[in-house]
């Protein structure tokens, strides 16, 4: 006698409101910040943060996203650059925008002086299997508000390698983010540094398999060919600085980056060599910033502008909507 036949489960992503299908997640911006404070800009004589302003400028700003087609974004900043969970709540609900909040840290410069602490003979930096437990707890537990209280769940773990180059600290930084994503079934996202295959190297050789992993920052600058050999070895690439182009002074240093039309005919290139299913697109825009430099590039830049232009420039709309909508999806979605 055969019983009924097992229902598959509809694969879901982790959202500030709580899960979705990731089918519900429409035009998905892979890499922004919504507030973004340098750690201690809280506490400036200078600097207001008034949290109505602040809630009412990234409102509009959102909106603008939405009406523009977007229907999910990505707040990268991880834990301690002002990440601010009530407030993505509010938006969320506000805007009706779904946004995935992560959770992570890095480069070692951005990192608070508790994490680089020697707290071993002889000194040797933060280990991954804590960072691993680290950041396993938001995902698992609810992100901290910020030190007790625990709230949604982070729906992605992200990080980033020092330009120069990768310190010590910055190699148990991606090894911890890919054990706790093994623990939790969310990807990694890193921004990489001076030799983006290495540090991939650094999370794959946890086991975490290359389509859980994404590399940003690869619309650099002088990293030619870096996107396809990315995309050959099975991880995705996000071209996540959209509308920002030539030297830009940010929070992680001086960078030069490509013009849009330059990346335009860098995703032309990889859909035309087959690896239109690993493309992700953000701006890496930053709604509301304090303590560190920031460029005015709207949230909607990707849909009012870029994709426009990759349309014109031959890249047809099946391949537009498996960059925009399906391959967000199948990343962020929890297995």
């Amino acid at each position: 006698m055969s019983g009924a036949p097992t229902p598959i489960a509809t694969p879901t992503v982790r959202t500030i409101l709580g899960d979705v299908p990731a089918d519900q997640l429409g035009v998905t911006s892979i890499h922004e910040a919504i507030l973004s404070v340098l750690p201690g800009a809280q506490y400036a004589f200078d600097l207001t943060l008034d949290r109505v302003e602040i809630f009412d400028t990234l409102e509009v700003k959102l909106n603008e996203f939405k009406a523009a087609g977007g229907g999910t974004l990505v707040d990268a900043t991880g834990q301690f650059h002002g990440r601010d969970l009530r407030l993505l709540e509010a938006l969320s609900r506000a805007t009706g925008v779904h946004i995935v909040a992560s959770t992570g840290q890095g480069p070692e410069s951005m990192l608070g002086g508790y994490f680089l602490t020697p707290q071993t003979n002889p000194p040797t930096p933060w280990p991954a299997e804590k960072w691993a437990a680290l950041f396993a707890a938001e995902v698992s537990e609810g992100m901290v508000v910020p030190r007790v209280e625990r709230r949604g769940a982070a729906g992605l773990i992200a990080t980033a390698v020092t330009r120069r180059g990768a310190t010590a600290t910055d190699i148990e930084l991606l090894r911890g983010a890919a054990r706790a994503a093994q623990q939790t079934g969310v990807a990694v996202s890193f921004l990489c540094g001076s030799d983006a295959l290495g540090e991939l190297e650094f999370v794959l050789a946890e086991g975490l398999a290359a389509d859980r992993i994404v590399v940003g920052s690869v619309d650099r600058l002088g990293a030619d060919g870096l996107a396809q050999k990315l995309a050959e070895r099975g991880a995705y690439v996000a071209i996540d600085h959209i509308g920002t182009e030539g030297r830009h002074e940010g929070n992680l240093g001086d960078t030069e980056y490509l013009t849009d039309a330059e990346r335009v005919a860098l995703v032309a290139e990889l859909a035309t060599t087959g690896h239109a299913d690993k493309v992700l697109l953000a701006s890496s825009a930053t709604g509301a910033a304090f303590g560190h430099p920031t460029t005015e590039v709207a949230f909607a830049h990707v849909l009012s502008s870029f994709v426009p232009a990759l349309t014109a420039a031959g890249v047809d709309d099946d391949t537009v909507r498996q960059i925009l909508v399906t391959n967000p999806a199948v990343l962020l979605a929890v297995r």
